[in-house]
């Protein structure tokens, strides 16, 4: 069974039951759930790439790969290493420059309504290349945080419609609201009231 069903079950048959429960619960997002949502909503490219210029086939092209997510402090990180062909295409070859760098962003985690979001993005590390920059620098700052973006109540409901295989039992997910959020140390930690139906 899997353990987010096992665990609302659990609570239910606790104490919770009836038609309809509300509690407010705790959840943990760890650094690598964060790294899959990248994957799946931006890095989802060829070869799990995602171009800030040109594609696949372009001579030039910059793109940034290899999403690696940590905590530090009060603080969600996000290292990519960047790959860079700069320069004019001439016969199907790019004539420039080949950069590659690691660039790292810092965000802070904010609960939006039903949503994971993220806030005042810093920059920690970009390249020395200033063309490269000012590509690299909106995608830090202001694509990546974006898309990085969860919808926990949307993640739940997916999870829940699988209930009455896995359980027996039709739970679904009437609301949920995220009211807080903090790094502590090794997760992103979230209070969530949730109401519930179980039939």
């Amino acid at each position: 069974m899997n353990k987010v069903l096992r665990c609302v079950v659990m609570l239910w048959l606790l104490g919770m039951g009836g038609a309809r429960m509300a509690r407010a619960i705790e959840v943990k997002v760890s650094a690598q759930a964060l790294e899959r949502t990248l994957r799946t909503q931006l890095f989802n490219g060829p070869d799990g790439r995602y171009y800030m210029r040109g594609d696949a086939t372009s001579p030039c092209s910059v793109y940034a790969e290899d999403p690696h997510v940590t905590f530090k402090d009060d603080r969600v990180v996000v290292r990519v290493h960047t790959r860079a062909k700069l320069g004019k295409a001439l016969r199907g070859a790019c004539v420039g420059v080949s950069l590659n760098t690691e660039a790292e962003v810092s965000v802070v985690p904010e609960a939006e309504g039903e949503s994971v979001g993220f806030r005042d993005a810093k920059i920690e590390k970009v390249s020395e290349s200033k063309e490269l920059n000012f590509l690299l620098e909106p995608f830090l700052s202001r694509k990546l945080p974006s898309q990085m973006k969860l919808n926990a109540a949307d993640l739940m409901r997916k999870l829940l419609s699988q209930s009455v295989a896995s359980t027996g039992y039709a739970l679904t997910l009437d609301t949920l609201k995220l009211h807080s959020m903090m790094v502590d140390h090794d997760a992103l930690t979230i209070d969530v009231d949730a109401a519930m139906s179980v039939d």
